[in-house]
């Protein structure tokens, strides 16, 4: 039976495969982002700096391949059996883990995933181990808990950190700089470069280098003896080179960040190779030192050459290296890492607020206010007028089309960078996007790019992406513990069906990816970034953001139109299964109309003054009979579900009738407006507004109706005549709304 182990490792090495292609291509924007959305240089420039990066920092990876041969567990204990039952429940858990999380769109983390599945694989074999009758060992003798430990805790504890660093160091940089960085003297930029480019050096050199195949024992002890003295003349070469350089009036910011992008791309392959091939690497070796060594017994075969440090072949790095470039190269979502940089970085709150509101982020941000308002009233007003003029935002420089300048980009990736590389020193795995993410949160917050109007939902993210990597460590710790019981009491054969179950889950995964994608309407979001990016004398942004403006207003009267339609028809046929649709629906057209507000309203800020003052009125009469029509939708959809949740009476039939003719004539009006948005006309408006008058008529003799029959009639139907005149109501008022919005739409279209 000694092929299917042979099959398991190859398994788990095209696993290591697909994993690393997807890794580097979802990871990307963390050392790209800053150097695209400062405009430190062109994509092509950016992406072969971090090509470069992401090579090296692969070949220098091996040591973090300990964690999974001996970080865990302590090997010695663990037969051959017992290990690629851990394996490959580890790499089960994490593609049925990182699917689920992708799918219901919550943050995740690889690192995470994989310390903790493999803690919890470890710890049901533990257990049956100890159970099956092990004599003289116990659950700490199995499980290297100190250094578990130790693994956790510098994940966790780097979340923090970087958070204070991004918030301490990007303060500490614009007092120094202010925001108009180029008013300083040439003697602080070079120090400042010098700085940023020692430490880059320090970290992804001196720490990096040792880890490298060709570096001899006697090479490390002069680097370990010389660091001190490396240190200094590097800071003063590199001081004074950048001198040289600003003082030719080169933009040494754009070095550091170049800089910066390739120190981030060598860290993150050094730090998160681990997450994609340590795994099948250690199962590789456990496998060659089994066929030498086993005798054919895997159940009594134990592993004890696990405890030495991972001698990696360099081919193997460099191959894993060769797929992340290559991924990289040609991933379609690092080439648009330049529209995520423009929504996610700028200090503008236009963008996606993707995590919307909480009642904790609401707390600490009125905490917050009170906080400074405090600092405001103890702090003398000369020293506080002269922190103001430090910090004062109406001097920002950056370059054209740029989401942030070239000083807080330099900090987001210097500052990321060197945590990460001094993490992997220490043979510690980080998260390589989470602290990229708190750095770049802290840095953001110090740089006052948390205004009030944003601040809530960017705590909220923070919230939520700290939830998150406890939910992900809780969900790998336990499916990777039943995963690792089925293998291990069910023998070779369940390796190998959920090994094809697995494989099924990739393709059917990417299949509804490839689904998903043809639904996105990615045309509206090229539609915004090119109004964005254009200068503000430009004749083509009237045309451009109306064109913007009425087809996002278009789309979200279609979804109005749907969900009208499902809700009454819901009502009408008890069927809860449609209510409950129409209502997760209009919680998501809430969180998209918001957001599509606030990027319009960024479009209207590009127009010419004229053209602003005159459309500006329509622009928010439009936008808030939409609003109005939301919350029509929703207030019929709370009544009606909770009426058909209740399997209370349903509306009697002599009153059907004149409900469906209600309904068909508004679905018939919806219809309408759509044709007239659509073919961009704007003669039928008249007509289409003495439509609406005609249906709030009728609703209203309808109201006058149902105000009767609840005065007369028996109490059994009450329920449903208020549910049913919620209805009406809130129909008209929803005409009403449309009413307003085609007068709206055309003084806004007109030219």
């Amino acid at each position: 039976m000694e092929f299917i182990y042979l099959f398991v490792v190859i398994f788990l090495f095209v696993l290591a495969v697909l994993d690393l292609s997807v890794g580097v291509s979802n990871d990307a924007v963390n050392f790209l982002t800053s150097g695209i959305g400062s405009r430190a240089g062109s994509f092509r420039r950016v992406l072969a700096v971090a090509v470069v990066g992401v090579f090296i920092g692969a070949a220098m990876s091996s040591g973090m391949i300990d964690v999974a041969r001996h970080g865990i567990f302590h090997p010695e204990h663990f037969s051959f059996y017992d290990l690629m039952c851990i394996f490959m429940a580890v790499v089960v858990t994490n593609i049925i883990l990182l699917d689920r999380f992708n799918t219901w769109g919550m943050p995740t983390s690889t690192t995470v995933s994989l310390i903790f599945e493999l803690l919890g694989a470890t710890f049901v074999v533990s257990l049956i181990k100890i159970g099956g009758g092990l004599d003289d060992v116990g659950l700490g003798d199995l499980i290297n808990t100190s250094k578990a430990l130790v693994v956790i805790m510098g994940i966790f504890l780097s979340v923090a950190i970087a958070f204070v660093f991004g918030t301490a160091v990007q303060a500490l940089s614009r007092l120094i700089f202010t925001f108009n960085y180029r008013r300083g003297s040439a003697v602080k930029m070079a120090l400042f470069a010098g700085v940023s480019m020692t430490a880059i050096v320090y970290f992804l050199i001196i720490k990096g280098i040792k880890t490298m195949s060709f570096v001899t024992p006697e090479m490390q002890q002069w680097i370990n003896t010389n660091t001190g003295l490396i240190v200094a003349v590097t800071f003063a070469v590199m001081t004074v080179l950048m001198f040289l350089l600003n003082s030719l009036r080169v933009n040494v910011l754009k070095i550091v960040v170049l800089a910066g992008t390739f120190a981030l791309a060598m860290a993150f392959a050094g730090n998160d190779l681990v997450n994609f091939i340590g795994v099948p690497l250690t199962a590789f070796s456990s496998y060659q030192d089994y066929t030498l060594n086993g005798a054919g017994d895997p159940h009594s075969f134990m592993m004890s050459s696990l405890n030495s440090s991972a001698d990696t072949p360099l081919y193997f790095l460099l191959g894993a290296g060769a797929i992340m470039v290559v991924s990289l190269a040609t991933s379609k979502k690092a080439r648009k890492v330049t529209q995520t940089a423009i929504g996610l970085g700028s200090r503008d709150t236009g963008g996606d607020e993707m995590f919307g509101s909480s009642r904790i982020a609401r707390r600490l941000v009125r905490a917050a206010l009170s906080v400074t308002e405090w600092f405001r009233r103890v702090i003398p007003a000369k020293v506080r007028a002269r922190i103001n003029r430090r910090f004062n935002i109406d001097e920002t420089i950056m370059e054209q089309g740029a989401a942030f300048d070239l000083v807080r980009a330099s900090v987001n990736l210097v500052l990321a960078g060197a945590l990460i590389a001094l993490g992997t020193s220490l043979k510690l795995p980080l998260s390589t996007t989470f602290v990229t993410f708190m750095v770049a949160m802290g840095s953001s917050l110090a740089d006052k790019a948390w205004s009030r109007e944003s601040a809530v939902f960017r705590i909220t993210g923070v919230i939520s992406v700290v939830g998150g990597w406890f939910l992900t460590a809780g969900a790998a710790f336990i499916g990777a513990g039943i995963i690792v019981a089925l293998m291990h009491w069910g023998g070779q054969w369940v390796m190998i069906v959920l090994a094809i179950a697995t494989v099924a889950l990739i393709i059917h995964s990417n299949r509804r990816f490839s689904r998903r994608n043809k639904d996105v309407d990615d045309e509206a979001t090229r539609l915004f970034n090119s109004i964005i990016q254009l200068p503000g004398n430009s004749s083509e942004i009237w045309p451009l953001t109306r064109k913007y403006v009425i087809e996002s207003q278009r789309m979200f009267l279609g979804q109005a139109a749907e969900s009208y339609c499902i809700i009454t028809g819901g009502f009408l046929h008890n069927d809860v299964k449609n209510l409950d649709r129409a209502d997760s629906a209009m919680r998501l057209r809430k969180r998209e109309l918001k957001n599509a507000r606030r990027r319009e309203t960024l479009c209207m800020r590009q127009l010419p003054r004229e053209i602003a003052i005159e459309k500006s009125a329509w622009f928010y009469m439009g936008n808030n009979c939409c609003m109005s029509i939301l919350y029509n939708l929703r207030r019929i959809t709370e009544f009606c579900k909770e009426h058909v949740e209740n399997n209370f009476l349903p509306l009697p039939a002599e009153l059907v009738p004149a409900y469906e003719e209600l309904t068909a004539r508004v679905d018939g009006l919806f219809a309408d407006i759509l044709t007239l948005v659509d073919e961009g006309a704007t003669e039928a408006v008249t007509m289409l507004r003495r439509h609406c008058d005609e249906i709030k008529d009728t609703t209203l003799s309808l109201c006058n109706t149902i105000h009767t029959r609840i005065r007369e009639d028996s109490t059994d139907q009450m329920s449903v005549l208020y549910v049913y005149l919620n209805m009406l109501q809130e129909t008209r008022e929803m005409v009403s709304s449309l009413r307003k919005y085609l007068r709206a739409y055309e003084m806004f279209s007109a030219s």
